[in-house]
């Protein structure tokens, strides 16, 4: 792949085809580049600068890299050998990570693949985490669908791996209950965390009840994620209806995390509009942001989980550490273009470019008092990548609402799909 910097010119007045390419071509870069050689891993963050800092590797953010790759092969950057090649790499590399009754855990290393806990008492399988995971392989084995030997046994290879969650073992064996977050052999269900909405955590139901192996019942869907309907909001802000989860929202990435996969067009049940759900949050967030002088002065919106100076947080509405992350924004390309293009041309500006490096942009910035977040993370950089291509093309949403697996899941919970994905 050619690295070099193939736009010179002012990139904030860029068409916005052309804007878009390079915020994703930079982007991918993350995923290309950043990743470890031997295992084709993308490392959880980088510096802004491009160098290495950590030799952990988010699952969630292995899913998220293996639909940049989609993304790059579609759009030319890398040729389908070369992520061919890359993806097989990666699907190899995780038969050697540990696994909990078929789930991942949230940190591995990166040449190692050896679990890395995340907590004292996080230590072994993170279903949430595996879901994003299997998100992005779920993808990549509908976009390699040849009958060459290699596309054949990565799609053999990636289906054993979704065969082989115990998605009804993190029920508890209760068929009127949650999906639970965390589980390992000698922390046991120590961490207690019940898999509730609204958060980022749709498709685990959705992946759950969609197994032929291990499914969990839709009572587990109804009795947990939404409480029997508790999760349902209804409640106005800032002039919008919000359908689903907490006051304001909350940060960006309850949403954007399954919806990079999950088309969310005509997607219903008997709670809501998953549409709707998925444009009021984004509406919320940034008519938030328009309220607070700092981020309206520098034209920039978006608050979800990112860097702040001295540490991390999961910035919203109620909760604004100050801190505005470009991945909040662009990650809305479908929900709000104009507002999200508006907000992307101010970042590329912003500073003379400060933001804009080898890798795309830094993952969070102050636009008052001066500071820049000193790293890219993994689990940011992925969302923009898709979710612009989502906007551009609908690639990854088509590619994932056709997988058997989704389609059983979505029919067994009572969804409603849009016309495009019937039949």
């Amino acid at each position: 792949m050619d690295v070099t910097d193939h736009l010179q010119r002012d990139r904030a007045s860029l068409p916005l085809d052309a804007l878009l390419d390079e915020v994703q071509y930079r982007t991918l870069l993350y995923f290309w580049e950043g990743a470890h050689p031997q295992t084709g891993l993308p490392f959880e963050k980088r510096g802004a600068d491009g160098e290495m800092v950590t030799d952990a590797v988010a699952l969630s953010g292995v899913g998220f890299g293996l639909m940049a790759l989609l993304v790059g092969t579609e759009r030319g950057w890398i040729s389908r050998d070369q992520s061919l090649a890359r993806t097989a790499l990666i699907v190899d590399s995780l038969f050697r990570a540990p696994r909990f009754h078929g789930a991942f855990s949230h940190l591995i290393h990166g040449t190692t693949c050896d679990v890395l806990p995340f907590s004292q008492r996080d230590d072994g399988g993170d279903l949430v985490e595996t879901t994003l995971l299997m998100q992005g392989l779920i993808c990549a084995r509908e976009y390699f669908a040849g009958d060459g030997e290699a596309e054949t046994e990565l799609r053999a290879g990636i289906t054993r791996l979704y065969d082989e969650t115990d998605w009804r073992w993190y029920t508890r064996g209760d068929d009127d209950g949650p999906l639970y977050w965390h589980w390992s052999d000698g922390q046991d269900w120590i961490m207690n965390l019940p898999i509730t909405g609204w958060n980022e955590a749709l498709c685990a139901y959705i992946l759950a009840a969609g197994s032929n192996t291990h499914p969990i019942d839709p009572q587990n869907y109804h009795a947990g994620w939404t409480r029997h309907g508790a999760f349902v909001n209804g409640e106005t802000y800032h002039g919008t209806r919000l359908p689903f989860g907490e006051p304001l929202g909350g940060p960006l990435f309850l949403s954007q995390y399954a919806f990079c996969a999950l088309d969310p067009r005509g997607l219903e049940d008997r709670y809501g509009d998953y549409w709707e759900q998925a444009v009021a949050h984004a509406r919320i967030n940034h008519d938030y942001c328009l309220t607070v002088p700092a981020y309206r002065t520098a034209g920039v919106w978006g608050l979800t989980a990112s860097e702040i100076p001295h540490g991390y947080a999961a910035n919203s509405p109620t909760h604004d550490a100050g801190a505005v992350a470009p991945t909040a924004a662009l990650s809305s390309f479908p929900f709000l273009p104009r507002e999200a293009e508006k907000s992307l041309r101010a970042f590329m500006a912003f500073g003379n470019g400060r933001l804009f490096g080898p890798h795309g942009f830094v993952d969070a910035f102050m636009p008052a008092g001066g500071w820049t977040a000193p790293h890219c993370i993994v689990i940011d950089q992925g969302p923009i990548v898709a979710m612009i291509e989502n906007f551009r093309t609908g690639l990854l949403w088509n590619l994932f609402m056709q997988a058997p697996e989704v389609r059983r899941g979505l029919n067994r919970l009572e969804f409603q799909v849009g016309n495009q994905h019937s039949g």
